[in-house]
């Protein structure tokens, strides 16, 4: 009976944050699983990440996302159950991971990504990116900062 009332208390509590169904053409656009397709910075291929690097990204209808790439280089296997510390870094070395809600700027043609939790140990700054969509199945994603972009074909 306790443990029915926290998990209704903790859907409750979850459904509070979330954003109401999205608005707008590139909001409506956005919502949806897409594969990683291909990805530079600066214009060069992130050798941190490899040639053909992997990943995800979902936003869904009730403003929520999550995210991960996985770099196709080559990672040591660890020596032993833990890693050490430099078998560590490179295991994360390149990988992205993170979670949280959206929001998109119709005007600005930009979405927002407000991260809750990720890899990343310590605060998680919000990420702005600009959205330009390719036919109904293309998403490339742009820092408002930086010159590098990520490629992203729709999945469902």
């Amino acid at each position: 009976m306790i443990v029915g009332a926290l998990l209704v208390g903790l859907v409750f509590i979850g459904g509070a944050r979330t954003q109401p169904a999205l608005q707008g053409e590139a909001g409506k656009r956005i919502v949806g699983l897409w594969r990683l397709v291909a990805m530079t910075a600066g214009g060069q291929l992130n050798p941190q990440r490899g040639e053909h690097a992997t990943g995800m990204i979902l936003y869904d209808a009730t403003g929520h996302m999550a995210v991960q790439i996985m770099p196709d280089r080559p990672r040591k296997p660890w020596a032993g159950a833990q890693p050490t510390a430099e078998e560590a870094l490179d295991t994360v070395t390149g990988y992205s991971a993170y979670f949280g809600t959206y929001r998109v700027d119709e005007q600005a043609h930009t979405v927002t990504h407000i991260r809750q939790g990720g890899i990343q140990p310590g605060p998680l700054p919000d990420l702005v990116r600009r959205i330009e969509f390719a036919g109904t199945n293309r998403l490339t994603l742009r820092p408002v900062t930086t010159n590098s972009e990520t490629v992203w074909e729709r999945i469902r």
